[in-house]
């Protein structure tokens, strides 16, 4: 069945195309929510100047986005989380986070479906991460996400080929050795009593 487009349809078609599509999808999902028409020769001339207007909208838009993707790619982000002492994250940083910091940037809403993260970040580290502006323009933003001390996993690996110990390593250091100062010495007075009582 030949249709015409009234609205963008992803993956199908765009906005006063014109296009042979199976009859059921037609009459089954198109047609109902009004997404296109039968292509007749009066909807066919409308779709195609609403599809120029629509055409100068979009391009409008890009431009704006191209001017923001400039900002944001100009601008790298720190995203503090909690995170144990090789780096690794108590949780993850999403794509709801990297957009709560975009949105600090535009000063305004961004959807975090339009941050295309393949997998939530898991440990301390840099990353890049594509944000979709418009259905044309996307921009590539820069992220560093670090320990909630400002550890970053730079520090970390300074630390590991130093071979010094983690700060959680540090702070127990002192525990287990009045611990084992502890059992050194009470063994020494058991040992005591009993040579008294021989005695």
């Amino acid at each position: 069945m030949k249709v015409v487009f009234l609205e963008d349809v992803p993956g199908t078609a765009s906005i006063g195309e014109i296009k042979e599509v199976k009859a059921g999808f037609a009459r089954n999902y198109l047609l109902p929510r009004r997404l296109a028409a039968p292509a007749t020769e009066s909807l066919v001339k409308s779709a195609e100047a609403r599809a120029v207007k629509e055409a100068r909208k979009q391009d409008v838009r890009d431009n704006e986005a191209r001017a923001l993707a400039e900002r944001l790619e100009a601008s790298p982000y720190t995203i503090a989380a909690k995170a144990g002492p090789a780096g690794k994250l108590f949780g993850s940083v999403g794509p709801a986070d990297i957009a709560a910091k975009i949105e600090e940037t535009l000063r305004r809403e961004f959807a975090r479906h339009d941050v295309l993260l393949p997998e939530t970040v898991k440990e301390l580290g840099d990353y890049t991460v594509p944000v979709r502006l418009t259905k044309n323009v996307n921009a590539t933003v820069s992220f560093s996400v670090v320990g909630e001390d400002g550890t970053t996993a730079a520090d970390i690996r300074a630390r590991t080929e130093s071979g010094e110990p983690a700060p959680e390593a540090k702070a127990k250091a002192p525990e287990e050795a009045a611990a084992a100062l502890e059992e050194a010495t009470s063994g020494d007075v058991e040992d005591a009593v009993v040579e008294d009582e021989t005695e």
